[in-house]
């Protein structure tokens, strides 16, 4: 589970088995966790994480959004264009 970063109590992170699937992130973090697709900073699930909560993962996922596809590129070993 490569850590891409820790910020405000959460943990985010993706999972090293799941390169086959679209950019996302993990958020876990204040007794709940939430997956993220990254291009579209969309919220994919969520799991005991209250609407403010997710407000505000959303919004470190739209400041962060180049890093984290950057991280995901360099660790999956994919190539931009």
């Amino acid at each position: 589970m490569p850590t891409i970063f820790k910020r405000h109590g959460f943990r985010f992170l993706f999972y090293s088995n799941e390169g086959f699937e679209p950019c996302h992130a993990h958020v876990i973090g204040q007794g709940g966790e939430a997956k993220f697709w990254i291009p579209s900073c969309r919220l994919a699930w969520s799991y005991n994480l209250n609407a403010n909560q997710l407000k505000q993962i959303l919004g470190i996922i739209k400041e962060n959004k180049q890093m984290f596809e950057e991280k995901w590129d360099e660790y999956f070993h994919r190539r931009t264009n």
